[in-house]
């Protein structure tokens, strides 16, 4: 029997700790639109430059990193839990999220930003 559909309250607190995770690079990135969505890049980048951003869709709530699909060693770095939540080559898909699931990510987007963002 398939999972029930999670509730638009579940999203939304999917897609506010999702949100969060962002948040420590909101200060050296900038905000712009890729696909009508807020957009993490830095500045000046061109439209397919971008860092990271979150995309809330019906049943889940997407986190798109681009370095995930620059980057191999970067992809083969994940758990085999969140690397299941990887479709496509840099979107991740969360009805829920978990405590390891969200720390994961975390190291994640940091082990990406110090990438995407190589120091001066």
């Amino acid at each position: 029997m398939p999972a029930p559909a999670p509730t638009a309250a579940q999203l939304a607190a999917v897609e506010t700790r999702l949100r969060a995770l962002l948040d420590p690079y909101a200060a050296t990135l900038e905000w712009a639109t890729i696909y009508g969505f807020p957009t993490l890049r830095r500045a000046g980048a061109g439209a397919h430059d971008w860092f990271a951003f979150v995309k809330p869709a019906a049943r889940h709530v997407s986190l798109l990193l681009l370095q995930l699909h620059t980057d191999a060693e970067l992809r083969a770095s994940l758990s085999p839990a969140l690397a299941r939540r990887l479709t496509g080559r840099s979107a991740f898909n969360f009805a829920t999220l978990s405590d390891a699931e969200e720390s994961e990510l975390r190291g994640l987007l940091a082990r990406a930003y110090a990438a995407y963002v190589p120091p001066a």
